[in-house]
């Protein structure tokens, strides 16, 4: 049997996981640099699963495959295997990690004049601990092939995500008080939690009808992504029309709201804004992108007849999506909300691209998952950076900081412009490919769509000349400019930016062939081109 690759990159930090959370309370250090350790000792399997991942058209479309029996009365096996669209993920998930253990090096320290004995547990370790989690869970999620499996890890990521939400709080809250911000941040929480449970109680319902219609007519249930999609190919499964859109719905309901998708985002800004800046890219960079992911995997993959027959109240979701997050991010007085609701914008072009049924929409969706999450990454760490430096979220607080520290200042309009998708950085491809194949296709919605451009220009240019020009604000005269460790962790992500940005092609030639086998899955191809008619001459 040839080595388990896709467990080991998944097991590496939950063992660092367990590891880090071991240490002593006195060591903080140690935990910090061995949660460190771990997350680049994944980031290695994860290079190791790129090289290895065939991108030849011959592949096999799951690669890296590995199955076992697991519960075997129900159908349940441990399955893995990645196509392009996984294998893209995984990287993108394994080199942020290692970025935000750095981001956060001392956001979870006791603060100044608190005495040890006040503290029963070990807040620094525990911070580290549940981020390494999360990121197992998420690479399994990326990884399953089995459907129960999926589910499992797609709703067990939620509880180090409360924990660090609720536990681990933003400090500069509109609170003055610590009982005020520590409630702000259970009701971020707890918010969180519900909104992500239900959907996956939704998910849950809509799994069990999958395996019994399974067993109705295959010689056994199975929760088997491949051996349903091969079933399915060969005419021996067919779920009927109505079966398949009561289960597509209740497996979409479920990734719209991890996704987040309007009306199902609410959720999301107060999440963001609660945590502190490294929690709030994992959200938004990793967690949230389990819901765009699986509804290629599996929306279009199970579903294929449901998916067409929701597909236009779905474009309508995501153009609502996109329009309504870039007007609520214009209106935000608070840096990591305003960030938050764009990411709400950047969610519906992602959606808008998979659901435009065409090659160039899901290439360049699956483009924009990475690149949004490289992009968001580094606005909103050298956000946090700012913000704890002046202790306050609200933009207002703010202005000329270029004069003082003119490095933060530059990496945040780098990653500003990244979020608009300027040409030159890698967020520009994606957008550009998600609009080209929609208006293929779907030429209203690619004009609407193209209105959540302007805005974007409109909040990240607003938002940097209040913050960083003009008369420098009270306060701000010996603000600090990016220290060592910071820049550490941001030029890298802006290199990042400016590398996929300028050459995106060994990207695009991972994830073209797992985009060709989704269109094939729900029968779709390219629309045509509209030629102008041409006069035979005389």
């Amino acid at each position: 049997m040839s080595f388990p690759l896709l467990t080991a990159t998944a097991l590496t930090p939950a063992i660092g996981a367990v590891a880090t959370a071991a240490v002593p309370a006195a060591r903080r250090t140690v935990a910090k640099w061995l949660a460190l350790l771990f997350s680049l000792a994944t980031v290695g399997f994860a290079a190791a699963v790129l090289l290895r991942f065939d991108t030849g058209s011959g592949a096999d479309r799951y690669q890296l495959t590995e199955s076992r029996s697991w519960i075997e009365d129900f159908g349940v096996r441990y399955e893995l295997g990645v196509d392009g669209i996984g294998v893209a993920m995984i990287a993108l998930t394994a080199v942020l990690i290692p970025f935000l253990i750095g981001a956060g090096w001392h956001d979870a320290d006791p603060r100044e004049g608190e005495a040890p004995a006040t503290r029963r547990w070990r807040p620094t370790q525990g911070f580290f601990a549940l981020i390494l989690m999360v990121e197992a869970m998420v690479i399994l999620s990326f990884a399953a092939t089995d459907i129960f499996l999926f589910y499992i890890f797609f709703e067990a990521m939620l509880i180090p995500m409360y924990f660090l939400i609720g536990g681990f709080g933003d400090r500069a809250g509109e609170q003055d008080t610590e009982e005020g911000q520590a409630r702000q941040r259970s009701y971020a929480a707890v918010k969180f939690l519900l909104y992500n449970l239900v959907g996956g109680l939704v998910m849950l319902a809509a799994v069990i009808g999958l395996y019994v219609a399974t067993a109705d007519q295959l010689p056994e249930g199975t929760f088997s992504l491949q051996a349903i999609l091969e079933a399915r190919s060969a005419g021996e499964l067919d779920f009927g029309t109505a079966t398949e859109r009561w289960l597509f719905l209740g497996f979409f309901v479920a990734f719209a709201i991890k996704a987040p998708l309007w009306p199902l985002h609410t959720w999301l800004p107060n999440a963001m804004g609660e945590s502190t800046a490294p929690v709030a890219v994992l959200i938004t960079a990793v967690v949230d992108k389990v819901g765009t992911f699986a509804m290629l995997r599996f929306c279009l993959g199970l579903f294929p007849e449901a998916s067409e027959w929701a597909t236009p109240v779905v474009i309508v979701l995501a153009l609502v999506s996109i329009i309504y997050g870039a007007l609520l991010a214009l209106g935000q007085r608070d840096i990591k909300r305003l960030i938050a609701y764009a990411s709400i914008s950047h969610f519906g072009f992602i959606v808008l691209g998979i659901f435009a049924m065409t090659s160039q929409g899901q290439g360049g969706a699956t483009l924009y998952m990475v690149n949004h999450g490289v992009a968001t990454a580094a606005l909103m760490l050298v956000a946090g950076f700012l913000i704890a430096r002046r202790g306050s979220r609200l933009i207002s607080d703010y202005g000329g900081v270029q004069k003082t520290a003119p490095v933060l200042a530059g990496t945040f309009l780098v990653g500003g412009l990244a979020t608009l998708s300027l040409p030159g950085l890698g967020p520009f491809v994606s957008e550009f490919l998600v609009l080209v194949g929609t208006f293929s296709r779907y030429k209203a919605a690619g004009i609407v769509a193209c209105a959540g451009i302007v805005l974007a220009a409109l909040y990240v240019l607003i938002l940097y000349q209040r913050t960083m020009t003009g008369p420098l604000k009270p306060g701000l005269e010996k603000l600090p400019d990016l220290r060592a460790r910071e820049l550490t962790v941001v030029a890298p992500l802006i290199a990042l930016l400016i590398f996929l940005g300028v050459y995106p092609q060994p990207l695009t030639d991972i994830v073209n062939p797992a985009v060709e086998h989704t269109l094939s899955d729900v029968d779709q191809s390219d629309p045509e081109p509209e030629l102008p008619a041409v006069e035979a001459a005389p």
